[in-house]
């Protein structure tokens, strides 16, 4: 046992009784108290974002906007606990800071555990970023908070006790502790525990924290008298920080911000809503700050703005002609981007850093940066953009922020002997970057009667004009891919076009189901589209399509007319399908189609075994699923083999090359069902028939890796 002898609180002049504390607390150095110690919440923050954000993905439709929502509430409580440590340390003495905090601490313990409510479970009518914010702030909200203050106010309490060592290196230890807790998610945790179990393991592991927080405050409390003088000579020697400087720290943090969201919104759009896809942007986007922050070495300023401008002629190049590029090439491309554009943002605000007086205001600035990068992405974008510009408008401020601070370095240009030409180089690519995003964003819109923006992403109708009147038509499109078409000619706009032609085995289906069927039949379909499913329909059928996003509904209602001239009668539901069908009463369909892919991407919550075990619950006696699998990326087959056979179920897979004079595309359907159903419909084996060559995979709510049906 040790002993030292506090200050007391009363009486700043006196010693008062000395107290007995573990000796351990004055035998392990500093700096490897305080590292572990931010270390272990930098891991605790960046393991509980995936942890909680794939905990509510199901419960609003698992669209990449949840994720982009969860990192927008992430980004502001950062925000608000680098805040607060900020005033906690400008304004308390150390000894009321450590009192302040330890409650802060206790009060967030005695929130835990951290798993969320299934009262927030939406119903279809709430706004669904305030209904996401609002379950994270009772949920992880003062946890979160309270972890998101240990960097900055840490940092400082290490500087008054280490004040000969910079804090900064504990700052790319902060983001070592991110990266192993993000990396860690998807390939150990999200496999081996199953939510619930996640959720209590992560909230003993931050009782753990608290305790290491308590070590620090005795460091920190038994400080020698000579240091507070110390650190008075060093700040009266420090400079002045500049607005141009604060106006910086922010600027380059947000810029990086808005790409990171908007990159990897975009490669979700195309691909699928999981941990993986946001755990690898993220995890780059926090290397860069290690590699920044660890030491200067890391930052040949020339060498990463010359791969940045590569990088960026890249993403051009992918949205103006490469949209349907391989997956790993746009992958790679994207990534990439992100990655060197963000090494000269943090960079820069690496170069930047000031005297550790300053130190909590620089990582508010930045913080703040962040932040607002964030609220932008998430919530001023959708409203001032109607089509997807985020990413043209993080590229741009991107360069634009990065100039700003190469022109206020003055030095630069005399480094190396650079000649006087540099800058009008720089200038000119400048505009022509500003000339080409505007370019690709007049093409975008070029052709749209209509488009809508929301939560959801960006719905677009456009008409397709030809010299045969009687093949011109409208679509329906959601990011890349098309979700609906319709001939405007009077006589043809009940043909069934793009996947649900009449040789598919949908149109097959319910053709058959028809002719079997004197009286009505039963049809569930989850993701409306624009409705053209509706045109099997007879007098007495029943169609009731569940769709997610109001928008959809109102475009197939106001610029398409499948369901008003259908004979059937059509009901729609505004909610996610699985919720909705969860609380419903059994529905008895003779079939249920899904088909409510976006763009490309995976609706991976509609597909494991938890989700067709509630499908199961809606067929009739001889009722079949139906689900659309048309994808360039991915073959989902063996994921619906696998929930077949834990369903007892049989498969049949068609595969139809389309009919251009119908303007039907090629489609590959698979249905899935009790092998004495209707799923006999579809033949066993002929020339269209596809058997899958992989082994089934069985997909779970708590795990469905979607690398391993990569194409």
């Amino acid at each position: 046992m040790s002993a030292a002898t506090l200050p007391n609180p009363h009486c700043d002049s006196h010693p008062v009784r000395r107290v007995t504390v573990p000796a351990l607390s004055w035998t392990v150095p500093a700096p490897v108290t305080f590292g572990v110690t931010i270390f272990t919440s930098a891991f605790l923050i960046f393991q509980v974002q995936p942890l909680i954000s794939k905990y509510i993905l199901p419960w609003f439709g698992g669209t990449p906007a949840v994720w982009s929502a969860c990192l927008l509430f992430f980004q502001i409580v950062l925000f608000g606990g680098y805040a607060y440590a900020h005033l906690l340390t400008r304004h308390l003495h150390a000894r009321h800071q450590v009192l302040v905090h330890g409650l802060v601490l206790l009060l967030a313990i005695c929130l835990l555990p951290i798993e969320p409510d299934t009262s927030w479970k939406p119903t279809g009518d709430e706004a669904p970023i305030g209904r996401i914010l609002m379950l994270l702030l009772a949920s992880v909200g003062l946890p979160y908070f309270t972890l998101s203050a240990t960097g900055p106010l840490l940092q400082k309490w290490f500087s008054q006790v280490e004040p000969a060592s910079s804090p900064y290196r504990l700052y790319a230890l902060s983001n070592v502790g991110s990266i192993l807790g993000l990396v860690s998610y998807p390939f150990c945790v999200e496999p081996l525990l199953s939510a619930p179990v996640q959720a209590w393991g992560w909230s003993l592991a931050f009782a753990g924290y608290a305790l290491l927080v308590a070590a620090c405050a005795v460091k920190l409390l038994s400080k020698t008298p000579a240091q507070p003088q110390t650190r008075a000579t060093a700040a009266e020697e420090s400079p002045a920080v500049t607005g141009t400087e604060r106006f910086l720290w922010f600027g380059l943090s947000a810029a990086a911000s808005v790409l990171l969201l908007a990159i990897t919104n975009q490669v979700c759009l195309d691909v699928a809503v999981v941990p993986f896809l946001w755990v690898l942007p993220l995890t780059l986007y926090l290397l860069t700050f290690i590699l920044c922050f660890d030491g200067a070495g890391w930052y040949p300023r020339t060498t990463w703005l010359v791969a940045a401008a590569g990088g960026i002629a890249c993403a051009c190049m992918m949205m103006f002609g490469w949209e349907t590029a391989p997956l790993s090439t746009q992958i790679i491309v994207y990534f990439s981007t992100l990655f060197f554009c963000c090494m000269v943002c943090h960079g820069e605000l690496a170069r930047l850093k000031p005297a550790p007086q300053s130190l909590t205001s620089y990582y508010l600035a930045m913080s703040a940066g962040g932040a607002a990068g964030g609220v932008f992405t998430s919530l001023i974008a959708p409203l001032i953009f109607s089509r997807y510009l985020e990413l043209h408008f993080g590229l741009f401020a991107a360069v634009i922020v990065t100039l700003i601070a190469l022109a206020r370095d003055k030095t630069w240009l005399a480094e190396r002997g650079r000649p006087v030409w540099v800058w009008p180089v720089l200038l000119i690519g400048t505009l022509l970057l500003a000339r080409t995003l505007r370019s690709h964003a007049g093409e975008v819109i070029a052709g749209e009667v209509y488009v809508a923006r929301n939560f959801y992403g960006v719905l677009k109708v456009a008409e397709i004009a030809r010299d045969d009147e009687r093949q011109a038509s409208k679509i329906m499109v959601h990011g890349h891919i098309m979700h609906g078409r319709q001939f405007t000619a009077p006589e043809r706009r009940r043909i069934p076009t793009a996947y649900y032609g009449e040789a598919t085995a949908v149109g097959r289906t319910l053709t058959e189901l028809a002719h079997r069927n004197e009286q009505s039949v039963r049809v569930g379909v989850v993701g409306l589209g624009v409705g053209t499913l509706a045109t099997y329909g007879r007098p007495g059928d029943v169609y009731r399509f569940y769709e997610i996003n109001p928008d959809v509904i109102q475009i197939a209602k106001e610029h398409f007319t499948y369901l008003s001239d259908s004979a059937a009668r059509c009901e729609l539901v505004l909610a996610d399908a699985r919720l909705a069908l969860d609380r419903e009463p059994g529905q008895e369909f003779d079939l249920l189609v899904l088909d409510a892919f976006s763009s490309d991407s995976i609706p991976t919550h509609l597909l494991t075994t938890e989700a067709f075990e509630v499908y199961r619950r809606h067929l009739s006696e001889d009722g079949a699923i139906a689900i659309h699998i048309s994808n360039r990326h991915f073959d989902l087959a063996p994921v619906l083999d696998g929930a077949a056979r834990s369903l007892g179920w049989v498969t049949r897979r068609l595969l139809t090359s389309g009919n251009p004079d119908d303007a039907q595309q090629p489609a590959d359907w698979l249905l899935l069902g009790p092998a004495a159903g209707v799923v006999h419909l579809v033949p066993a084996s002929s020339d269209e028939t596809v058997v899958s060559t992989r082994a089934p995979l069985h997909w779970t709510d708590r795990y469905s890796p979607v690398l391993g049906i990569l194409k």
